[in-house]
């Protein structure tokens, strides 16, 4: 596929800066690009790759644009991060093989399912009675959509996805491969029998409902909720291997790394963000706006917006939780400490 730069500027409402009947045939990274290449520059510590670099046309900040003109071609925009995913996008949309409507004749489809017409349902795919999919929506081989489930319109579940028994997805999202919508929440009460103790199972009967425009990695685990529903609101993504336990809520737009868990019945706010392997225990509250570094365990509420982060050398509890609440104290200690040695 070769694509003009000038159709590419207008497609991205920036300014070219070169000659608009040029073409490109992929986007790469700068320092393996070739004349044929479309790049981008966000961050300016890379700038030094930009000179060097052989690439055919780089989309670039107005701050850059000096240099980048000096090199070659450049496609000025005020987010080039923000217009190359967008370009990705529209890359992709090109290329990708478009699943055809209508239903495999090697897929299961119950009594009392509705299926739309313009709806994809792939080889050996189950969908449960009283399922609805609907219209431009893509049911991938070997998935299941449980009785009473819903999947929206152009929404996408990727191969060997399970969408569980009465749980709902919105319109446009994606759900990677190996996912799982809906399997029961961690809930068991202890019970003292004859045998000795042992575990009661706490049946989940909520279910979970998923928004617009949100994005589940591969392998990742969204469990229903016990009473009420587990919820994700409208563009949320998360990332493969992330932990959500049952009755969470996560605000609209958040968004997790890798291996993040959510413990249960913990309520995050819109816009949070939560790097690789951060812990959330549950029933905290996190309010609007706050961002959780990388492998920070969050252990009690949080009501201001802004960055976290800890970690915290393991020990017994008990003499945890005094380290623990005299570190909390140590600006203080330090700040008195100051003082006394200004009076000696």
């Amino acid at each position: 596929m070769r694509v003009p730069l000038g159709a590419l500027s207008e497609r991205l409402g920036g300014e070219l800066v070169g000659d608009a009947q040029a073409t490109v045939s992929r986007i790469g990274p700068l320092e393996s690009a070739d004349a044929q290449t479309i790049s981008f520059l966000a961050n300016p510590r890379y700038q030094s790759q930009l000179a060097a670099s052989a690439a055919g046309c780089v989309i670039v900040g107005p701050t850059m644009r000096d240099a980048a003109v000096a090199r070659g071609a450049a496609i000025v925009c005020d987010d080039p991060y923000l217009a190359y995913a967008r370009l990705t996008q529209w890359w992709a949309a090109q290329t990708r093989r478009v699943a055809p409507p209508g239903i495999h004749p090697n897929a299961v489809i119950e009594l009392g399912a509705s299926i739309d017409p313009l709806a994809s349902i792939g080889p050996l795919a189950f969908v449960g009675a009283g399922a609805r999919v609907l219209a431009g929506a893509v049911v991938g081989a070997q998935a299941h959509v449980g009785a009473d489930a819903v999947v929206g319109e152009r929404t996408v579940l990727k191969p060997r996805v399970v969408l569980g028994d009465a749980c709902r997805i919105g319109a446009r999202g994606i759900v990677h491969s190996g996912a799982v919508i809906g399997a029961d929440g961690f809930g068991f009460a202890p019970s003292q029998g004859d045998d000795g103790s042992h575990w009661e199972k706490i049946e989940q009967l909520g279910a979970v409902v998923i928004g617009d425009d949100v994005e589940i990695g591969a392998n990742t685990c969204i469990d229903r909720g016990a009473l009420e529903d587990t919820v994700l609101e409208d563009g949320v993504k998360l990332d493969n291997l992330v932990q959500i336990g049952h009755n969470v809520r996560i605000g609209a737009h958040s968004a997790f790394a890798g291996c993040v868990g959510v413990a249960g019945s913990a309520r995050i706010g819109r816009h949070c963000t939560a790097g690789g392997g951060a812990i959330i225990l549950g029933h905290l509250e996190i309010c609007d706006h706050v961002h959780i570094t990388a492998a920070t365990v969050i252990s009690r509420s949080i009501h201001k917006p802004g960055q976290y982060s800890g970690m915290f050398p393991f020990d017994d509890n008990a003499s945890w939780e005094k380290n623990a609440a005299t570190l909390r104290h140590l600006y203080t200690l330090r700040e008195r400490l100051r003082a006394l040695e200004k009076k000696t």
